[in-house]
């Protein structure tokens, strides 16, 4: 089998399956990849995570981007993104089409899908905490981040909290043993790198000038969404007011909730909801036509970034200094995570004992039980259907 459909063929299924927002998908990717297939170490994947926490755009996204590549080269990276969204943005277009303007508030298996995110959730920050923070430094660094970011609920707390435990790793902490062959393999020239990251920041600058020399609903779109994709950092929940500030005068606010209510009932990435509002978009394309754009435009600065910083990582991140302020940043990252799954996750779905009662028991299943992610998201959307 082609290296690229092998990708395709795993992100499809885990683009069908991977519930629970950006955390939860790096838990997914580390199952997947790291434990079950060997496709990379754990330290590989830490040093790959705490790459994309730098680049704007969505982390969890931009994972699986750099997996496919690595895997297959550029057509790798693409098989990894198509397979990986497209499902959630054939549902949200669906959705766009069926039930407008609705409401999902009051839907009990919605309800359940939030309870199941909290499980997943903790077991991933948990996971990578005991491999990214095995000592009390790094430890203090993580829920140092944590509560800078709750504190200061700010995107830019978040790019913050990643630069200061850089800068205090590389000050203080140890730089560990070198990688040796503990390479990621990536399958692009370096020139290749320079030249995608020129593109990245060409259309940054000049689709605002396009669209306000010539006009018209195809850059307008572009515009908007490319922009939103490419100055967000964090990802996730992040890009909300990005993304409406994108469609203001387009989409009204009660369809930019409804839609947003029903992409917490799809999985995939979160910027899946570009898909919707380019269905629903008063732009005067067609609504595939917009939901297509839209969905190419906001993913498209992640994919430009990642295939052009991957080039040159490797050889930066076996660096002596570059190793501990990695170090660093992956305690960060535990710490971003840990605050993530406190809010929105937990404090946007457990409402009361019962509801925490419900996630220790989808905690036990995953983590102890040994059930496959998809049965417990079944299970949980089916017992919160029957609590409301």
């Amino acid at each position: 089998m082609p290296r690229f459909l092998e990708v395709l063929l795993i992100f499809l299924r885990l683009g069908l399956t991977s519930f629970g927002g950006p955390v939860a998908h790096l838990g997914y990717f580390r199952t997947e990849f790291v434990t079950r297939r060997g496709w990379l170490s754990e330290h590989s994947y830490a040093d790959l995570v705490a790459l994309c926490q730098f680049l704007p755009g969505p982390a969890s996204s931009q994972v699986g981007m750099a997996l496919g590549l690595s895997r297959a080269g550029l057509p790798g990276a693409l098989a990894a993104w198509v397979g990986f969204t497209l499902p959630s943005a054939a549902l949200l277009v669906l959705f766009a089409w069926l039930v407008r303007g609705s409401s999902l508030d009051h839907a009990g298996w919605l309800h359940g899908l939030k309870l199941v995110a909290v499980a997943v959730v903790a077991q991933a920050v948990l996971g990578m905490a005991r491999t990214l923070t095995p000592d009390r430094a790094r430890g203090a660094l993580a829920l140092g981040a944590a509560t800078l970011v709750l504190v200061l609920p700010f995107s830019w707390a978040q790019v913050l909290a990643i630069v200061l435990t850089g800068l205090i790793g590389w000050r203080w902490l140890d730089a560990g043993s070198p990688p040796g062959d503990d390479l990621l393999p990536v399958k692009l020239p370096r020139r290749t790198g320079a030249a995608l990251l020129g593109m990245f920041a060409a259309l940054l600058a000049g689709l605002p000038l396009l669209r306000a020399a010539f006009g018209g609903p195809v850059l307008a779109v572009a515009d908007g969404f490319y922009r939103a994709g490419a100055l967000v950092f964090g990802g996730g929940h992040v890009v909300l007011p990005l993304l409406e500030t994108a469609v203001s005068g387009w989409v009204s606010h009660e369809r930019f909730l409804a839609g947003y209510g029903a992409t917490q009932a799809v999985p995939g990435p979160l910027f899946s909801f570009s898909a919707y509002l380019g269905a629903v978009a008063r732009t005067g394309l067609p609504p595939l036509a917009g939901a297509a754009l839209a969905l190419v435009s906001v993913f498209l600065p992640s994919f430009l970034l990642v295939a052009g910083a991957l080039p040159f990582w490797n050889r930066l991140r076996t660096r002596p200094a570059v190793r501990r302020a990695l170090r660093g940043v992956n305690a960060g990252v535990v710490g971003l995570l840990l605050a993530a799954l406190y809010t929105p996750v937990f404090t946007s779905a457990v409402t009361g004992t019962l509801d925490f009662a419900v996630v220790l028991g989808l905690y036990a299943a995953l983590e102890y039980g040994r059930l496959p992610p998809w049965l417990v998201v079944l299970l949980s959307a089916l017992t919160g259907w029957a609590l409301l």
